[in-house]
């Protein structure tokens, strides 16, 4: 009989409870999902398994000791439960024979026939059978094995994919010949499979220079019209063994120290040969370059040699002793150099004035006359762009460059990552002209910049708007770029808090303003936040969930102080804020944005404790206010109204087990208190105010998590036998 191990992995997942993860392999005789009921029984109970992802969505129902028909047809015959279920609460679901599609989302639940309460949520994950295949470094070619039966229709399609880390296609076979077309470039001219697969039935794939970028998992699918067959391969490529020396008895320490630094020195010398794939790391600014590509081979005349990136652009060609700028992509033009010493193996490339858009991985093929590819290496290069972050609310920032000193007739250009002109320096002077709008006026570069080398940029009022990369161009007198360095200018306005706090600050300085200035917090939604107008504040324009709840200082308009107070933030005032500040005649003379992020609150407690509080603090609220507590299925937790609560509104789980504060409306205090809380309470609870028309003025979220008692039994069992494969 074939054996079962199951692994349980305990996890927290907010919202939803999950009791945990079970993964099993495909062809197991059985699993048991898990569930424990510790909860009050309703009348006539009925346990529910069900699957969200599933039409229809029912899995397994029991009613007293009957099972009840009408589960998904894919389940049929292989769920049960133990008879005594509803006596013990142990509503464990055993399933039968798991496949691959059985992998998703479980849910347990209890219900009287009007309300449904879930008691818990497991993830089952079944594992197919997989092959493993390792490849040491610097190998010619590796094999991923996938076999099947001989003699297959001459109609069978064979791909070979790869899912890590988006779906890739490595290989096709179809309509009798290899479909070369459709795969990928990284596999180009790296593939093989053999020529009589259809009636040997071998459909493993051949693939050639294996590098560490190769590792991964790979699926052959073979389709045969009406059965697909699916083999999973992964390929784990090893590093090469450290060279083993023999030892020579009797050999001299000082001899070995020296045998050792010459070996070292040629190992060091010669590192770019054993090297997969080189990574290179540049700052972005420098005047150029080099991605490495060296052997110890020594290639004829006639070899091609040719550089591409990650998206197959060609970045340098060479070919019958010179190079052909002509087919390259326009991105590299005259921004290469290759060193073309054949007779050295030196293929290595030059790129000139790196960016970070250059920030990829290059590929050097070289080919035979035949158009063979004689060896092929790669370099990851990654170009740092110097970031500078600045806070909302500051007068300025610098996007600094310091470079040598320069002549007389250079041009400094300052661009946006949208080819804006952000700043232009020329014939000694600044061209104010050549600017785009957006940054006329908030633009400054030092007087004695090309005495000096300071090339620095000092960009004023900034704003989430600018938050960009910029690039500095330094030009010749006949416009050849001498130069270039790029900024990134990361501007923060998230604003972060816990759940709890009595009052939370939006930030915003400026310089002294007008008296008649008028200052507009606005929400996302366009919601009046607060309004300052006219030398005094402005409630009645406000809406009528900020009311009471927001403050400005008195002499904002004297301090240029526009920062504004929230009180008693929760979860439902995470969004971005915006405020304007008017002139007179009602123009909009500045305006920034900034983000709030409220955490959720999380209340977590033990098993077995006589009640649980869910807290809500708020300010003070009319008497004729509606309070009411709901869980995440919108279930009536609580509700208060009139002065008095109503019990009668309560969902049937929650009866006889809550309690709020007499005072709550006076003392803003809304806490809920839920008594006997079990693991099946673990969920999402909102609590929401409503003013006499109904409106929401009040909003709070808070996440149950009450620990469950989870048994989980050590299986030791051999994962399978070969036989199940």
């Amino acid at each position: 009989m074939k054996t079962l191990v199951v692994f349980v992995i305990l996890v927290h997942v907010s919202q939803h409870a999950l009791a945990g993860v079970l993964q099993v392999y495909e062809g197991a005789e059985s699993v048991l999902i898990p569930c424990q009921y510790l909860g009050f029984f309703p009348e006539n109970p009925t346990v529910i398994w069900t699957r969200n992802d599933l039409s229809p969505k029912l899995i397994h129902k029991r009613q007293k000791t009957v099972e009840v028909e009408g589960q998904n047809q894919v389940y049929r015959r292989r769920t049960s439960m133990t008879p005594d279920a509803l006596d013990t609460g142990d509503f464990s679901l055993t399933l039968r024979k798991p496949h691959l599609s059985d992998s998703g989302n479980y849910t347990c639940s209890i219900t009287d026939g009007r309300e449904e309460q879930r008691v818990t949520d497991v993830h089952l994950q079944v594992k197919d059978q997989q092959v493993e295949v390792e490849v040491q470094e610097g190998a010619e070619s590796v094999i991923l094995p996938c076999k099947t039966n001989t003699d297959l229709p001459e109609d069978t399609t064979v791909e070979w994919t790869r899912s890590e880390p988006e779906l890739i296609m490595v290989h096709v076979y179809r309509d009798r010949r290899n479909q070369l077309n459709k795969q990928d470039m990284f596999y180009k001219d790296r593939t093989k499979m053999n020529e009589d697969l259809l009636k040997t039935g071998d459909l493993s794939l051949t693939l050639k220079y294996p590098t560490e970028r190769d590792s991964g998992s790979y699926i052959c699918t073979v389709d045969k019209g009406q059965d697909i067959l699916r083999q999973k391969v992964v390929l784990h490529h090893l590093k090469a063994p450290p060279p083993v020396w023999p030892k020579v008895l009797g050999v001299l320490l000082f001899l070995l120290v020296v045998v050792l630094g010459v070996v070292g020195g040629l190992l060091f010398y010669f590192r770019h040969y054993f090297m997969s794939v080189l990574q290179v790391v540049v700052d972005s600014g420098v005047e150029s370059v080099q991605l490495p590509c060296k052997t110890i081979t020594h290639f004829p005349k006639d070899t091609r040699v040719v550089w591409t990136d990650r998206d197959d652009r060609k970045v340098h060609v060479y070919e019958n002793s010179s190079d052909h700028p002509e087919v390259q992509n326009q991105i590299y033009r005259k921004r290469t150099k290759m060193r073309r010493n054949l007779k050295t193996g030196d293929l290595s490339l030059a790129l000139k004035y790196p960016r970070d858009g250059d920030t990829n991985t290059y590929t050097c093929r070289v080919y035979d006359k035949e158009g063979k590819i004689l060896m092929m290496k790669q370099v990851e290069l990654r170009v740092k762009v110097l970031q500078v972050e600045v806070d909302s609310g500051v007068e300025s920032v610098q996007l600094s460059f310091r470079t040598t000193e320069l002549p007389g007739d250079t041009r400094v250009e300052w661009m946006d990552g949208y080819d804006r002109k952000v700043h232009v320096y020329e014939n000694g002077s600044d061209r104010p002209e050549e600017q785009n709008q957006i940054y006329r006026n908030r633009t400054k570069m030092n007087e004695d910049l090309l005495e000096t080398g300071d090339l620095s940029l000092t960009l004023k009022y900034p704003t989430e708007r600018d938050d960009n990369t910029y690039t500095c161009i330094i030009y010749d007198k006949e416009k050849n770029i001498l130069m270039k360095k790029q900024v990134e200018l990361k501007f923060r306005v998230l604003v972060e808090v816990n759940p709890g706090v009595e009052s939370v600050q939006l930030s915003f300085r400026t310089t002294e303003l007008p008296i008649d200035t008028t200052v507009e917090w606005m929400d996302i939604f366009n919601r009046k936040v607060h309004v300052y107008e006219n030398g005094c504040e402005n409630p009645e324009e406000q809406h009528h969930i900020y009311r009471n709840r927001t403050k400005m200082n008195e002499d904002l308009l004297e301090t240029g102080d526009l920062s504004l107070t929230l009180k008693y933030p929760t979860d439902r005032d995470t969004k971005t804020y915006t405020f304007n500040v008017y002139n007179k005649e009602k123009n909009i003379r500045m305006k920034n944005q900034v983000k709030l992020n409220v955490g959720v609150c999380q209340v977590e407690v033990d098993p077995g404790v006589e009640s649980v509080q869910l807290p809500f603090r708020t300010t003070e609220l009319p008497g004729d206010t509606r309070v009411e507590w709901r869980d995440g299925y919108d279930r009536k937790v609580h509700v208060y109204h009139n002065d008095s609560d109503h019990p009668e509104q309560q969902n049937w789980i929650y009866r006889n087990r809550t309690k709020m504060n007499e005072d709550l409306l006076e003392t803003g205090d809304l806490r809920l208190t839920l008594k006997y809380p079990t693991y099946g309470d673990s969920r999402e609870y909102i609590c929401r105010v409503y003013n006499k028309e109904g409106n929401i003025v009040r909003w709070k979220t808070v996440e149950l998590t009450v620990k469950d008692r989870v048994q989980v039994q050590d299986e030791t069992s051999p994962l399978m036998d070969e036989e199940s494969v």
